[in-house]
Parts: C-alpha cells; sequence; structure tokens
C-alpha cells in the first residue's frame, strides 16, 4: 500500500437509524483528526442546518474544527479528485474521508469508485462500510425493502441503534437475522451515535489483509440454537414472519428467509490457480450484480503465500498475503454474500477448481 492515502469510510443505514448523529458525534469529538464529509445528496436528515452554513454557494465548506463539509448532487468521482487535488495544493487540510449515503442509497456503486477509477486509487484508501440500524423499524425495514437488506450485506461493521427503545427479544431475533445476512460483520449496539472513534476508522475492512473472521458459531448456524433461557415464555405468538427462537421450533429460528445470504466454502485441499480464475471469472460475468461482497484467503498450488481476494459486484481483486507459517493448517476459507445467490452452483464449482 502506498503511504499518504487518504483513508475513506462509506456511512450507510436507514433512514431514522442515526447516521446524522453518529457524524455530529464523529466530526465534534476531539480526536484530532480532520474529516471532510461528503454528503451523496441531500437527504431529508442531512447535516447542513447544524454543522454548515447552509445559504453558501460554495460547495465545499471549511468548518472551524477542521473539517470540511461538502454536499454533493453530481458524480462522487469529481468530488472526491477535487478533494484530493485541493489538499494536494494546501488549499484544504483534512486526514480523511467520510461519504455518508442517503437512506435508501446502495452502497455498491460508491464501494466500487475506489475499486474503478485509477485517479481515485492513487490517492485513497476504501476503509469499510458501515451500516446503521435502527433497532425499532429494522425488522420491517429488512422485510419491505431490499436496499436495507443490500446495506447490511455490504457492511464491514454493523450499529444497531435505538437498542432501548426496543424488547431485548426483538433485538435478539434482529441480531440473529443479520448474522445469517453478513456473518463477516461485527455488530454493535450504540446509544445515540456514541461509538468510540476507534470502532469508525481504520477498521482495515476492506483492505486486502489476511485476517478473515468469521464468527466460529456462524458456522454451525443452521444447528439449533439452545442457549436462550425461555422461562415463561411457553404460550408466546409470534406475528406472521417474526424470528423466534422457542425450543418447539428449533431449526428454523430465521424465520425470515431474506433474499441476502451469506455462505462459506472451506477446503483443506489446494486451488489450481488457472481453473479458480475462469470459474470465478464466469461467475462474476453472470451473478456480478447479485454479489455484493465476497473475500477470501486461500492456499493455491504452487504458492507458499495466501492468496487474499476480494470483490464487489462484477468486480475482483487479489493480492499475495504473508506466507503460510511452518505447521499452519492450510485451509482456504471465503465468504460470500449477495442476493438469491445460487449456492448449490458456486459450491460445487469452487470445489471443481480443488487440486
Amino acid at each position: 500500500m502506498k503511504p499518504g492515502l487518504i483513508p475513506a469510510t462509506i456511512l450507510t443505514g436507514f433512514l431514522g437509524s442515526g447516521k446524522t448523529t453518529l457524524l455530529k458525534r464523529v466530526l465534534s469529538e476531539a480526536h484530532g483528526q480532520k474529516i471532510a464529509v461528503i454528503e451523496n445528496e441531500f437527504g431529508e436528515e442531512n447535516i447542513d442546518n447544524e454543522i454548515l452554513v447552509s445559504d453558501t454557494t460554495e460547495q465545499i465548506i471549511q468548518m472551524n474544527n477542521g473539517c470540511v463539509c461538502c454536499s454533493i448532487r453530481e458524480d462522487l468521482r469529481t468530488t472526491l479528485n477535487e478533494l484530493a487535488e485541493k489538499r494536494r495544493k494546501g488549499e484544504l487540510d483534512f486526514d480523511r474521508v467520510v461519504i455518508e449515503t442517503t437512506g435508501l442509497a446502495d452502497p455498491g456503486p460508491v464501494a466500487q469508485t475506489f475499486f474503478i477509477d485509477d485517479e481515485i486509487a492513487e490517492s485513497y484508501l476504501l476503509d469499510s462500510v458501515l451500516t446503521l440500524v435502527d433497532a425499532v423499524h429494522a425488522q420491517t425495514q429488512l422485510d419491505e425493502r431490499q436496499e436495507a437488506r443490500k446495506q447490511v450485506g455490504f457492511a464491514d461493521q454493523i450499529f444497531i441503534s435505538k437498542t432501548d427503545l426496543a424488547k431485548p427479544a426483538d433485538v435478539d431475533a434482529l441480531i440473529h437475522r443479520i448474522k445469517h445476512m453478513n456473518p463477516r460483520a461485527p455488530q454493535r449496539a450504540v446509544h445515540f451515535g456514541e461509538v468510540p472513534i476507534s470502532q469508525v476508522f481504520d477498521l482495515k475492512g476492506f483492505n486486502l489483509n489476511s485476517k478473515l473472521d468469521i464468527d466460529p458459531a456462524f458456522l454451525n448456524a443452521d444447528e439449533p440454537h439452545g442457549h436462550h433461557d425461555h422461562a415463561g415464555h411457553d404460550h408466546h405468538d409470534h406475528a406472521p414472519g417474526e424470528a423466534c427462537d422457542h425450543p418447539s421450533h428449533q431449526g428454523h429460528h430465521h424465520a425470515h428467509d431474506d433474499d441476502v445470504k451469506s455462505f462459506v466454502f472451506k477446503s483443506k485441499k489446494a486451488f489450481n490457480p488457472a481453473k479458480l480464475e475462469d470459474f470465478l471469472g464466469a461467475i462474476v460475468q453472470v451473478y456480478g450484480p447479485k454479489m455484493l461482497r465476497y473475500k477470501g484467503v486461500l492456499n493455491m498450488k504452487g504458492s507458499d503465500r495466501k492468496v487474499i481476494f476480494q470483490g464487489v459486484h462484477q468486480l475482483m481483486g487479489s493480492d499475495l498475503g504473508p506466507k503460510w507459517a511452518p505447521g499452519e493448517d492450510k485451509t482456504s476459507k471465503m465468504v460470500f454474500i449477495g442476493i438469491d445467490m445460487p449456492k448449490e452452483i458456486l459450491l460445487q464449482g469452487l470445489e471443481q477448481c480443488l487440486v
């Protein structure tokens, strides 16, 4: 990675989930960092009335604590390039960029910008996608809006807001549901946007590193969950489609059959590099629009180093990682998150690429 790249964070989330509160906190907290905020189109909950001078004609506004804010209606690439240019010339001083998308935006194209555009790749490093989920309205939003499900699928980190206003059992059901959609992203309850900066920046969720954290419990997530205490809940009724962890319903506690799902492929055999490249290339051509995020650490025949790969939609990248340590278990691990992905086709195809 080239030094001097500007880290970028994409902040996405449901309407009313508290993105603006989180942003205000990040902007006003004394962390000594100067942040440029790009609002990707004005939402109903835009930040400008309180933090920005709203009647200015200039698009980029310098704030008193050195942060920069701009609202864009046109191309994100243009704005990112302008900001980087002004920073190079010394006209603007900032350490990182936060792009806030509107409540119903698909973060995919925003993330892709950092892959596609060479000029942007020379100035910026996409750090992570953060998704804010409103605990009170999440189940309905996830049921009704595919955009909301996509935002969960894309996330590197999920913040659940307003948990204090929801019933603990409902929050629990929501956490289970989200975990099935995206096992990669840690979930954290937040109050009023109060999130330590360390949980917001430099998460390296998009960097190609060899750490592929998947909650080990997720891998056996289809087994019955026996760890909930159901004393006194013997006669509870469920609304249709409501997630349920009652012992008599075990095995399908995620009653929501969401179209955004994830699955994991693991193998101790090495991959044949040419076969794998052909297969993934073909899959991405056909299913790319439905593939939100995919990531993996691979054991390739003929290489003593880990190969790390990841992608967004049709764009895929890979990198040589560190060497496999002596005695290390050379297991390839891949996780795919997408909309109605053909799990069987993918798993069988990957099997056929093994040596």
